[in-house]
């Protein structure tokens, strides 16, 4: 019974937390929308990729240490933190001069 509580407890906290701490992101010739995005400081969230272009494209941070491909005309799910305060540069590694952005944590 006591399981069933603690798995009860989890998957309502793991809902709420989803459509708390969305942020949503655009690919779209080869750029992302918006560029630039806050995130609180200390939390985790969800960063939900949305890429419209006909191509993959690659998220990638250095500063965050993450990679991933979103194929053509799909979406993609990165979590992100918690987060220092801070700037946090990302790229389309496919399209790098065009696909740019930073997340600043507050």
């Amino acid at each position: 019974m006591l399981r069933f509580i603690a798995a009860a407890l989890l998957a309502a906290s793991a809902s709420a937390f989803a459509a708390e701490g969305d942020i949503n992101l655009v690919i779209e010739n080869h750029k992302f929308t918006p560029d630039r995005i806050e995130s609180p400081a200390g939390k985790k969230v969800k960063l939900v990729i949305d890429n419209r272009d006909a191509t993959a494209e690659e998220f990638e941070s250095h500063d965050l240490k993450i990679e991933k491909v979103i194929p053509a005309k799909s979406k993609g799910t990165v979590f992100l933190g918690p987060l220092k305060a801070g700037e946090y540069k990302f790229v389309g590694e496919f399209n790098e001069k065009t696909a740019k952005g930073v997340i600043v944590a507050k």
